[in-house]
């Protein structure tokens, strides 16, 4: 959300740090559309559902890729990547790591740095009022994973991305199956984080159903087994890393000791 595929000082920056690091490996950062604009809106404006659908098939048309490829997704990109691993199995995506990825949605919009106050003000009074509404889950991609626990029935029902991915809505057993393909699954949480609430949610949990302060334990949720992730930790897939620091503030040294390695595996 407000950053785009290229930029030398974000995400740009972040795949000359691998490619430095890994030997030269083949290292491609997703833009969504033709061009840096359309990459950009695409945060804010282009449903999630097209987004997956859309790296899917460039993945697919990828024959560097065609053995396979580790991910890694940066905030809302961490729950989107991991759409395309339960929905697009072909080209394999062996490991995935997602860095502060809200895996069981936000209910809260407290600071939205990339844009102004009045916008984000108004963002934050939709969501709160009408996330539910179809043309707001249409047309603003934060209400297609804006879950509120105190009316759970609303969200399992109106939700068009997030309850589908998490199999809420109904039990999607390609979704299990092919998140279950993956030989690792990294969930990176920042543990001063201002901006994801709850920041548990970046390690799959979020607050127990009917209110908004008390978070339920992992292996409780519902999704827990809904989606196989207890199968994945019997078998040592899922790896939990916590880091001091405010959304997505990771330092360089940190990002090599951390998760080079997992890339090289």
């Amino acid at each position: 959300m407000g950053d785009t595929c290229c930029l030398p000082f974000s995400l740009g920056a972040i795949k000359t740090l691998i490619e430095e690091h890994v030997n030269g490996t083949y290292v491609r950062s997703l833009k969504i559309g033709g061009n840096v604009v359309l990459d950009y809106e695409s945060g804010f404006f282009i449903h999630p559902n097209e987004q997956v659908e859309y790296v899917c098939k460039h993945l697919a048309q990828d024959e560097r890729l065609v053995e396979g490829y580790n991910a890694i997704g940066f905030s809302q990109g961490g729950q989107f990547l991991r759409a395309v691993a339960q929905r697009c199995p072909e080209p394999p995506m062996r490991t995935l790591i997602t860095l502060g990825g809200q895996h069981q949605g936000v209910f809260g919009l407290p600071m939205c740095p990339t844009l102004t106050a009045t916008s984000c003000e108004y963002i934050s009074r939709l969501l709160n009022v009408a996330a539910y509404e179809e043309w707001v889950q249409a047309e603003l991609v934060q209400a297609t994973y804006w879950h509120d626990p105190l009316h759970e029935n609303q969200y399992r029902l109106g939700s068009t991305f997030l309850a589908d991915i998490n199999n809420e809505l109904y039990l999607n057993e390609n979704y299990v199956e092919n998140l279950n393909k993956l030989k690792k699954f990294v969930m990176v949480m920042f543990l001063n984080d201002t901006i994801v609430q709850p920041k548990e949610s970046q390690w799959f949990q979020f607050y127990t159903s009917g209110q908004d302060r008390v978070i339920q334990s992992f292996n409780e949720s519902k999704v827990y087994q809904d989606l196989g992730l207890d199968r994945m930790l019997r078998e040592g897939k899922l790896q939990f890393l916590g880091i001091e620091g405010d959304h997505l503030a990771i330092s360089k040294a940190w990002f090599i000791e951390h998760l080079v390695p997992l890339l090289l595996e």
